[in-house]
Order: C-alpha cells, then sequence, then structure tokens
C-alpha cells in the first residue's frame, strides 16, 4: 500500500523564479506607473537664455542648457558672430515682417525706406488689378452655378405664379377651401342618450322662476310706505348682488392709488332726480344707505358723501335724518363751502339764515356762501347790506361788486364803482360800467386811466370811440379806433379780424353807426392777401346780411368798391 502524498501549498509559485518577459497584472489589463518616491529628489532645470530681438547683445544667464546643451565658451561665440551680423540666426520668425525684422530691428526707418515701400504698394496693385477681370468672372460664374444648383423656391414657381394672371374670377372662386382631413381616419365614437331626471329640471325650473304676480300682504297699507311683508326674489337678490360688484369695480378702475374718484355734481344730480316708485328702488335706496354709510364712517372728511347720504335720506322721504346728517357734514368739514350750502338748503326757512350764518363765520372767504346769504333776504336793502359786509372780507370779488351795485342806485353805483376799480383795477368790466355812469370829461379820465392800467385791453378803445360818437365827435371816432390798433400793435397785441367784425356788428345794434364804420375800415384788410381780398370780404359782407348786420355789410362793400 502506497504512503499518502502531501498536497501542494497553492502560493508555491511565489518562491519561484518568474518567466522571463513577465509582467505582473499585464495580462488583465493593469499597467505599471512610476511616482516622485521612484526616481527619488531631483534638481530643477536652469533657466534657457533669452534669444529674442530685444536681447540681442545682452549676457546669457550662467549654467547649461537642458540636454546635451553647449557650454558657456560656445554660447559666447555665438553671441559675438549675432553682434557682428546684427541679426540672430536662431531667432523666431516674425509672421508680419519675416525675417528681416532681426536684419531690420536696430535701423531707423526714414523718407527712402517709405519710399520703397510706396513702390512696393503700387506693384502689389497693379498686380492685382491685372488679375482682378479674371478673378471678378471667376467669382460670377462660381455664383451662377450655386444659384442654378440651389435655387429659391420663389424662382421655383416663378412660371407657375405667371399663369395664375390668366385664371379668372369664377376659377378663383372654385378653388377649394383646405379642410381638416384628419376626421376621415378617426373612429366615430359610440354616443348613447338618456333623459335628464325631472328632479334636475325641476331645479333648473325652480332657479329661472321670476314672481310676476304681486303678494297682497306686500302691498301698501294705508298710512304707511314700506310694506311689513314680501315674498323674496332670490333671481332679483343675485342680480342685485351683481349690480353691486360692478358698481364696485367700476369705481376701483376709476380710481388713482386706490383712492375714488368722485364726481359729486353727476351722483348728487341723480340722487336730486329720483323718485321711488317700486320696491325694487327701495331695496336700491337701502343698498345705497349701506354704501354712503360705510363711506362718511371711512372717511369723515369726505365732503360729497355727507351731501350724498343726505340727499338719499331726502329722497327716501327722511328730510329730518337728512337735516341731521348735513349737520354732521359741516361739523366734519366746516371749511367746505358746499356742506354749509346743502345744509341752508335742506335747513327750515327760519333756520336757513342761522345755518349759513355759521358758513360765513366759519369761511368768511366764500363768494358763493355771501351770495347765499344774500339771496336769503327778501328785502334789497337787506341784500345790500350783506353783500357790502362780505366786500368787506373779500374787496377783491368782482361778483359781490357786481351785485352791490345792481342793487344801487345811479348816485350809490357811481360811488361803489369808483371803489370797486381801485380794488379790481385789472377787470375792464367794472372800468367800463363807471364810464358809463360818468359825465363826457370825467368818462374820457376813467377811459385814461382804465387804459394805462391795461394797455392790452381793445373794449377800452372802442368803449372810447362810442363815447365821442355818443357826445357828437364823429369825426374822433375813426382817429381814436386807428391810434387804438397802433398802440395794441406796439403792446403786441394780435389783431383778430373775426372779432373786431364781431365788435363792429356790436356796435351797429348799440346804434354807435360811425364807430361801427370805423373798426370795418381798420381792420377788413387786415391779415388778408390781396388777391384774397374779393372773395374774402364779399364772404364776409354775405355773412353780416344773413346776421342782420346792414351797416356792417355796407361798410365792407364801400371799402372793396373804394
Amino acid at each position: 500500500m502506497q504512503a499518502p502524498v502531501a498536497p501542494k501549498n497553492r502560493l508555491e509559485f511565489l518562491n519561484t523564479r518568474p518567466p522571463p518577459n513577465y509582467v505582473a497584472g499585464l495580462g488583465r489589463g493593469a499597467t505599471g506607473f512610476t511616482t516622485r518616491s521612484d526616481i527619488g529628489p531631483a534638481r530643477a532645470a536652469p533657466d534657457l537664455p533669452d534669444r529674442s530681438a530685444a536681447a540681442v547683445g545682452a549676457a546669457g544667464p550662467s549654467g547649461v542648457g537642458r540636454g546635451r546643451g553647449k557650454g558657456p565658451g560656445e554660447e559666447e561665440e555665438e553671441e559675438e558672430e549675432a553682434e557682428d551680423k546684427g541679426y540672430d540666426e536662431n531667432q523666431k520668425f516674425d509672421e508680419f515682417e519675416g525675417n528681416d525684422v532681426g536684419l531690420f530691428a536696430s535701423a531707423e526707418y526714414d523718407e527712402e525706406d517709405k519710399e520703397a515701400d510706396a513702390v512696393w504698394d503700387e506693384i502689389d496693385k497693379r498686380m492685382d488689378s491685372r488679375r482682378k477681370d479674371r478673378r471678378e468672372a471667376r467669382l460670377k460664374e462660381e455664383i451662377e452655378k450655386y444659384r442654378a444648383s440651389n435655387p429659391k423656391i420663389t424662382e421655383q414657381f416663378a412660371d407657375l405664379k405667371r399663369k395664375l394672371v390668366t385664371l379668372s374670377a369664377s376659377e378663383w372662386d372654385s378653388i377649394p377651401e383646405i379642410g381638416d382631413y384628419s376626421l376621415r381616419n378617426k373612429k366615430k365614437r359610440f354616443e348613447s342618450y338618456v333623459p335628464v331626471p325631472d328632479t334636475l329640471l325641476e331645479k333648473a325650473r325652480q332657479e329661472k322662476e321670476h314672481v310676476t304676480a304681486l303678494d297682497p300682504k306686500s302691498r301698501a297699507v294705508g298710512g304707511t310706505e314700506t310694506p311689513w311683508a314680501q315674498t323674496p326674489d332670490l333671481t332679483a337678490v343675485g342680480e342685485g348682488r351683481g349690480t353691486v360688484l360692478s358698481l364696485k369695480l367700476d369705481r376701483l378702475s376709476d380710481s388713482v392709488s386706490g383712492l375714488t374718484v368722485v364726481d359729486p355734481k353727476g351722483y348728487l344730480t341723480d340722487l336730486k332726480s329720483m323718485k321711488i316708485t317700486s320696491d325694487a328702488e327701495i331695496s336700491d335706496i337701502k343698498k345705497a344707505r349701506l354704501l354712503l354709510k360705510s363711506v362718511i364712517q371711512t372717511n369723515p372728511k369726505h365732503p360729497p358723501g355727507w351731501i350724498a347720504a343726505a340727499r338719499l335720506e331726502e329722497v327716501a322721504g327722511k328730510i329730518q335724518i337728512a337735516r341731521d346728517l348735513i349737520k354732521k357734514g359741516c361739523e366734519e368739514c366746516p371749511k367746505n363751502e358746499d356742506v354749509w350750502i346743502e345744509a341752508c338748503r335742506l335747513a327750515n326757512p327760519d333756520e336757513a339764515k342761522a345755518v349759513i350764518a355759521r358758513g360765513v363765520k366759519a369761511i368768511p372767504n366764500s363768494v358763493k356762501l355771501w351770495m347765499q346769504a344774500a339771496k336769503l333776504e327778501h328785502d334789497e336793502a337787506n341784500k345790500s347790506r350783506v353783500l357790502r359786509k362780505g366786500l368787506e372780507n373779500i374787496p377783491d370779488s368782482v361778483r359781490l361788486w357786481k351785485a352791490v351795485v345792481e342793487l344801487a342806485n345811479e348816485d350809490d353805483a357811481k360811488l361803489l364803482l369808483q371803489r370797486a376799480v381801485e380794488c379790481c383795477p385789472l377787470h375792464v368790466e367794472l372800468w367800463l360800467a363807471l364810464a358809463r355812469l360818468e359825465k363826457y370829461d370825467a368818462a374820457k379820465k376813467v377811459l385814461n386811466k382804465a387804459r394805462e392800467k391795461l394797455p392790452k385791453e381793445p373794449a377800452i378803445w372802442i368803449t372810447a370811440a362810442k363815447l365821442e360818437e355818443a357826445y357828437g365827435n364823429t369825426s374822433m371816432v375813426g382817429k381814436i379806433i386807428e391810434r387804438g390798433i397802433r398802440a395794441l400793435q406796439r403792446e403786441g397785441v394780435e389783431i383778430d379780424r373775426e372779432a373786431w367784425m364781431k365788435e363792429a356788428e356790436a356796435a351797429e345794434r348799440a346804434g354807435s353807426v360811425s364807430t361801427c364804420n370805423a373798426i370795418i375800415s381798420n381792420t377788413i384788410g387786415i391779415g388778408v392777401e390781396d388777391e384774397d381780398r374779393k372773395a374774402t370780404w364779399v364772404a364776409d359782407a354775405e355773412e353780416c346780411k344773413k346776421r342782420g348786420s346792414i351797416e356792417t355789410a355796407s361798410t365792407i362793400y364801400q371799402q372793396y368798391d373804394g
């Protein structure tokens, strides 16, 4: 029986010699690499000498370059040779200057060099011009070949488009419209129809139902205006909500930075003309009352809100509530004259004077309040007294001066106008009114003072001409108008021929015929060309005849004939 053999060690090959040319891991694709630790420390290579054109003649650094290199002696010999030649053979080639950069690096660029460059440029241009025709012909031929092989779409269909000219209108109309032919290939679905349930139809009918008959309980009962019971109309409620929402959106769209722009005149006028004739309008009044209540609560310093709320209650027939609201408005907005005027209108006749008195005390400079206070007085003496008191607070109010002059007699009016022209010297109406009340000499002085204060006002000159005509000095009328036109032109006033013609017609209606003739004679030709005079003047005369100004038209014809 043979003895058992001991098993071999599987790692025995590690102790044997590897086969020749064996590289570990090469069979599985692994390759070796070298690290810094394998080669050990090394010295850095020395810097190479600078051989550029800028360093010609400079001494190179000591040391030997990488590789085999040259010794210091050889480098010195090459540098001496480069200095003798004037350039370095080992320098880089310059793309712009060529090899001459080294040759002429140290030379100066003089006039001869410039002339030589110009000669060579002319030679280059001459050579280029000799080949220009041939080059352009070749380029044109290449472009034609490319276009022939790659034509544009418009060129491909050019012949077909030219044939479209022969088509008639009926042939154009017979061309079918393009449609969606993909529907032909779409498979039709199976559709089934079922009846709608009765509950759904009944619900829809109830939603769209309108109440057309009045409930007996909703009719007005004797002694009351508001019905004490009624059947609610859900459709009307929904439409009312939509109306309120649209009103809010309209107001927001007409706002600047979120602040609603209110048109108090139009809105208050609508409220004033509102009349309650149905239950629906009562519902609208309630909605408007809620809206205006929010307005005066959120912005109590807004006068139109108080006025609108008071007028709404007035329309609803609640006059006492309207008076209370406008009273609160006067307390919140004491400096607004519209609130005081509204409070005066809503107050009792006995209390109106007291209300307007508080108003003028709060706003003593309000012309509107003083005029309203004078309107409440029935006696002319009391009216005049109120207006004069207003003039003490507002002496420059032309409206108050006119009102108090209208109530006075001729002598008092003359004194009042003398004071008025002192307080309001720039209002020509007061000057002219005073001149009409004065005698001839005094009127001339008044008009002269007015002309000094208002040198650009033509009405003063026209009034002076009428004054002379009224006292029989017709010879001075034409001179005054002529001098007035020259003075106005010196002041830079544009002479409007149409406006002066209207003044002439007004003078004719007032009986000042000489003034009318003088105005036409001095202004009819202003701004009219000589060749257009006939047509223009004839047209003006015809228009004057249509308006009944016969004397004005006659004067225009006389100017044309003359």
